[in-house]
């Protein structure tokens, strides 16, 4: 085979590049997929004639909406789901990917955007695991593995630490090294960025430049187009299940971009800052307990106000999701006040803060937003199906219900070929969408908003801000949890910093400081 980099020069210089449909792609191809089809058996179609090439040291980007298809394309790639029809070919050779193991055998591996290690496992542990056993297996032997490919990547990673002691950006780095430390040369990477700090990707980034000087390939599946634009040579993007066109990033920009994701959109987001009101939620000298039995949230005060978004920038494991748990009901405080609408409501349980009018969006959608075997028309509904008028007495009304979940589809765009399909149907992204129309009109007057935008592309997540700043101007006050800074920076009044438990800054619109809130999240002196 010819210099990788010979071909990189080619597809990043030149026009993109395209194939023939009867044409045998070459050996310049490190992945070429070509007329891949995929239909689940709810009868949803997921791929239509998909065809993409990936270049030796290209990095690609694939964007598209919930439900395009994208994931499931490089599920296929990866070898966790088999086409129907089509054709995969690596380094020009046809091959059958019938499973992940085949196909990290062929050089090929994927980072999930939920991340698949032990969390009480070692680093070199859970890399020991995903090395073909050759007699016996010594963990010395996986340590010096472990640091000969860090030191080639500039990776700080200790093999002996703990995956659930690690912050979410070095679990990061231990997936990607699992793959490096199986020789894969085509890196996938699901929505990378999603729980990262501004710091944290472009350490990710520097990482896959690197890997991309070396001659790897490295696919990115991202709804957020920036950062398409900022890391990605090419950029392919999907509508309905079918590639809409593959190009050049030097050659588009932000808005044909995220036209194409979406066709004809044209973010429209107007944010108005106007006066807040009383005080609608207070918590005090907060004390809550993590999974471990540590304290995890270290005495805690905020305030709240209505007709006001607070957003709380941290990474994530400082505490947010023990806070939110507690002031939701889902977590027991071990001291401290809630006070919802001046009611104390502390280690009151959730149904209660519930009728006390808080919505929540959780950040595990699958375990604490859906029932997975349960209908989007029953998701729907989960909060308030013994009201009116979904119920009359003990009987549920199945036509009020289906007339409710048909007008909240249409209203959020959630792809659901019916209300009453089941949820694990749906796509990541949609099952978002579901859990995000139910909380956004239910007439709360309190939300807690953790990662509400997550998987969601552009459209979806203008959508989901717009909902935001209308509910804001009736006066309901919204605790903004997120990981994405610019969606915080974007959309609060007031922005709290949160580090292991404890509050370490408070900004104002006036006074916001993007690279401080980013120190302030890692810990860092600022």
């Amino acid at each position: 085979m010819q210099n990788p980099l010979f071909f990189l020069k080619r597809s990043v210089e030149g026009k993109a590049t395209t194939i023939q449909a009867d044409q045998h792609p070459s050996s310049e191809y490190a992945l070429y997929v070509k007329g891949i089809n995929k239909t689940y058996p709810n009868g949803i179609v997921a791929n239509r004639d998909v065809s993409v090439s990936v270049m030796w040291g290209e990095v690609h980007a694939i964007l598209g909406e919930n439900g395009a298809g994208k994931t499931t394309l490089v599920k296929i790639i990866s070898g966790c789901l088999k086409p129907d029809s089509g054709e995969i070919y690596i380094d020009g050779k046809k091959v059958d990917i019938d499973s992940p193991l085949k196909a990290v055998s062929l050089g090929i591996g994927m980072v999930h955007q939920h991340f698949t290690l032990i969390p009480s496992f070692t680093v070199a542990e859970n890399i020991a695991l995903s090395l073909p056993l050759k007699g016996r297996l010594s963990l010395d032997h996986v340590k010096e593995k472990i640091k000969s490919v860090s030191e080639v990547l500039n990776l700080k990673i200790d093999p002996d630490a703990r995956i659930e002691q690690l912050p979410v950006g070095l679990r990061q780095r231990v997936e990607i090294l699992r793959l490096l430390c199986q020789d894969v040369k085509i890196l996938i990477l699901d929505e990378p960025t999603s729980v990262l700090t501004p710091i944290e990707v472009e350490d990710l980034f520097r990482m896959i430049r690197e890997l991309k000087s070396k001659g790897k390939s490295i696919i990115i599946i991202t709804h957020k187009v920036r950062e398409a634009l900022a890391i990605s040579d090419r950029v392919t993007i999907m509508r309905g299940g079918r590639v809409v066109k593959t190009l050049m990033t030097k050659d588009s920009n932000e808005s044909e971009l995220a036209s194409l994701v979406v066709e004809g959109f044209c973010p429209s987001l107007k944010i108005e800052h106007v006066g807040r009101g009383d005080p609608i939620l207070l918590v005090k000298d907060l004390k809550v307990k993590g999974d471990r039995g540590e304290i995890a949230v270290k005495g805690i005060s905020l305030v709240l106000h209505s007709g006001e978004i607070l957003g709380m920038a941290g990474v994530a494991g400082n505490g947010q999701k023990e806070l939110v748990e507690a002031i939701t009901g889902l977590r027991r405080a071990e001291s401290g006040t809630i006070l919802i609408k001046n009611c104390d409501l502390t280690n009151n349980p959730p149904k209660s803060i519930i009728r006390n009018g808080v919505a929540y969006i959780p950040e595990d959608r699958m375990r604490r937003g859906v029932i997975l075997t349960m209908s989007v028309s029953e998701n729907l509904v989960l909060k308030n199906f013994e009201d009116p008028p979904y119920s009359k007495g003990m009987i549920m009304d199945k036509g009020a219900i289906e007339r409710s979940a048909s007008e909240l589809i249409t209203r959020f765009g959630i792809k659901a070929s019916d209300p009453w399909i089941t949820v694990n149907s749906l796509s990541g992204g949609n099952i978002q969408k579901l859990v995000v129309a139910r909380e956004l009109s239910n007439g709360a007057s309190i939300l807690i908003a953790e990662q509400p935008t997550a998987g969601l592309d552009v459209k979806a997540s203008e959508g989901v801000h717009q909902k935001m700043m209308e509910l804001k101007s009736k006066g309901v006050g919204i605790l903004l949890v997120s990981a994405d800074l610019d969606e915080i920076v974007r959309l609060s009044d007031r922005i709290l910093v949160i580090f292991e438990g404890r509050i370490v800054g408070e900004f104002t619109r006036d006074n916001c400081d993007i690279q401080k809130i980013a120190r302030l999240m890692l810990g860092a002196p600022v």
